[in-house]
């Protein structure tokens, strides 16, 4: 099993907000010894930088076909399937692996042909929730309790020596794309840009806050993970319930402004009538 094993092609390590550059040189010499190449950085602090060209010794071909992007969204932005690393689970209901099954799943869904992301945090803050809700599962490598925070590249090694590992067990069958596979992430963006947009205009939420019930609606449809065409079913019935919220307002406009003139007639009248 080499780098250009198409299965693994379809696998990407995605860090976001590194602080240091001898981490993305280090996390890249992991990837490239399990025979991974495509890293993606999210807002990285430093980069491109000598210290990580070093830390990579020698896996500059991860470094320089590295892509950059300025949110985690873009990142994910073709993913079907993005599991996100966390040492903590901060309040975030999510499905949760352990490394070992976490790779089955990655390698299961890249061979029919997903774009995969691994979804690791910040240095000293991690990922955070809003991030880790961009996330279909979490990923928790079963340290210690007391002492539980690995090295951004031990935590790559980790699972890039699981996924290898799984690769090797299981040799990859003969391929079969789906011929419906899950919406990408920037259709599922659209898609929640959508539905959050349709609350509103219905006045789902008659004041409330609306972020408890987006979040367990973002979580809902990320773990029913829909195809394109389910979506195009899902913005229909949306639409359509826009159409008639605007349908129901101008009624009610129409109706109000008839009553305004009804009065006005009549209070018009009264005052003939007192002459």
């Amino acid at each position: 099993m080499s780098s250009a094993d198409p299965d693994l092609a379809r696998l990407r390590f995605v860090l976001t907000r590194p602080s240091h550059p001898g981490n993305i040189g280090a996390a890249a010499r992991a990837m490239r010894t399990m025979g991974f190449v495509h890293l993606a950085l999210v807002a990285p602090a430093r980069f491109p930088d000598p210290e990580a060209t070093a830390l990579a010794a020698g896996a500059d071909d991860v470094l320089a076909a590295a892509a950059m992007h300025a949110t985690l969204p873009g990142a994910l932005a073709d993913c079907t399937l993005a599991l996100g690393l966390s040492a903590r689970r901060r309040g975030v209901s999510l499905p949760e692996f352990d490394p070992r099954t976490a790779a089955t799943e990655a390698l299961a869904a890249a061979r029919r042909g997903e774009q995969v992301a691994l979804v690791f945090g910040n240095e000293r803050t991690g990922l955070e929730n809003d991030e880790l809700a961009r996330c279909h599962a979490m990923v928790r490598i079963p340290s210690v309790d007391d002492f539980s925070s690995l090295n951004l590249a031990q935590a790559v090694q980790v699972m890039a020596y699981e996924l290898r590992m799984a690769a090797l067990a299981a040799p990859a069958p003969a391929a079969v794309i789906a011929s419906d596979p899950p919406a990408g992430g920037a259709d599922m963006e659209r898609f929640f840009d959508h539905l959050f947009a349709a609350l509103h205009a219905i006045d789902f939420h008659k004041g409330r806050a609306p972020i408890t019930i987006e979040k367990r609606l973002r979580k809902l449809f990320l773990r029913a993970r829909p195809d394109a065409r389910e979506l195009r079913v899902l913005h229909g019935i949306l639409g359509d319930a826009e159409r008639m919220a605007r349908l129901a307002g101008r009624t009610a406009s129409e109706q109000a402004a008839q009553q305004g003139q009804d009065r006005a007639a009549g209070a018009g009248e009264g005052a003939d009538g007192g002459q």
